[in-house]
């Protein structure tokens, strides 16, 4: 069978979502929404479930799967709902939604449905999808005015908070400060950025997402985000060893000239798999547990490395193309994208799972 594969370290995952309580306190949805970013939403959602205070998704296909796999906890739909006939399988399913349009408000007003919990969402400057702030405190009063809602939990969401010295996410709170003044509910504003990086944010409600999976949200360092663990290990062997004297092309394109007389290995692992077809030579690999890197371009389905100063490997050895010793956040900026990007476009490879 072909090598290459992604193990899934599930006790990992844990640690992860218990740093997220720890430093903040509050409650903690997971995000497993887009296949828990590439991990598998299922088996994340039961590793976790035992100690989750819930899960989030982006939407009510990513929830019924749960339900069907037996998931009870509740799960809130970050997007809410698309069609007000949604509304019957969110209250078949006890599923937590969002409200983020005045329309979505209204079709609850109108549902005949038993008291749902809603999640409402101000647009505090993003400006992607929430309520105005002039008509944030009405809806909330006219849900709970509706008789349609058991629970109101306020929340909004940062542009920003991955950069750590920037102002915006200051005058993101402001803004939702003064638009919940006399509103008495919980509140949900912290991201895994915020949670790591945000400590004087308050937050009832933490929603952890890009950090339960093991990488930083950051581009420079942070001491909680030093503790996470990355959960997976995307790894493959050499299939192929070539000798080439200097002058020689690599792959396609000739991107990559031999300077010297070296020795590549051909790996099974391409952009089919979801490894970043731009991930440039020099990208870092670990090879027979030693350090090296990618040379010239990436395939649909092979990558070439460097052995040349790794004499001990050979045919079959092992390759890690991120994971505990390659961070997926060091290859994503080779790659010149982000890591939430390279976990969620992992597609062909099995998923292994195991308790570390």
């Amino acid at each position: 069978m072909r090598p290459a594969r992604a193990l899934i370290d599930l006790q990992a995952l844990r640690h992860n979502y218990r740093i997220a309580r720890e430093v903040t306190g509050a409650k903690a949805l997971a995000v497993i929404k887009a296949d828990a970013y590439g991990h598998g939403a299922v088996r994340c959602a039961q590793a976790l479930e035992v100690e989750a205070d819930g899960f989030a998704v982006a939407c009510i296909e990513e929830a019924l799967e749960l339900r069907a796999a037996g998931i009870r906890a509740p799960v809130l739909l970050l997007e809410g709902f698309f069609e007000a006939d949604e509304l019957a399988l969110i209250t078949e399913h006890d599923f937590w939604c969002v409200v983020h349009s005045l329309w979505q408000l209204e079709a609850i007003e109108q549902a005949a449905l038993k008291p749902i919990t809603v999640w409402l969402k101000l647009d505090s400057g993003m400006h992607r999808v929430g309520l105005h702030p002039k008509d944030y405190p009405a809806a909330y009063q006219r849900l709970l005015a509706s008789g349609k809602v058991a629970k109101v939990v306020l929340m909004s969401h940062f542009a920003r908070a991955d950069e750590l010295h920037e102002q915006s996410s200051a005058d993101q709170v402001v803004v939702f400060e003064a638009a919940r003044q006399g509103l008495a509910a919980e509140v949900s504003l912290r991201n895994s950025p915020a949670v790591l990086g945000w400590p004087q944010i308050h937050s009832d409600w933490v929603r952890p997402g890009i950090m339960l999976y093991g990488a930083t949200p950051f581009e420079e360092a942070n001491a909680v985000a030093e503790r996470l663990q990355p959960v997976m290990t995307l790894e493959s062997e050499v299939i192929s060893v070539r000798e080439l004297p200097a002058g020689e092309p690599v792959g396609y394109g000739a991107k990559f000239i031999t300077d010297k007389p070296m020795r590549i290995g051909v790996v099974a692992m391409g952009y089919a798999d979801g490894y970043p077809r731009q991930a440039p030579t020099g990208t870092p690999v670990l090879v027979a547990g030693q350090r090296s890197r990618i040379l010239g371009r990436v395939s649909m389905d092979m990558l070439c490395i460097d052995l040349t100063d790794v004499p001990q490997a050979g045919l079959g050895s092992t390759v890690e193309l991120w994971g505990k010793n390659i961070l997926a956040s060091d290859v994503a900026k080779w790659a010149d994208t982000i890591p939430y990007q390279i976990f969620c476009n992992l597609r062909r490879v099995p998923r292994l799972y195991s308790e570390g």
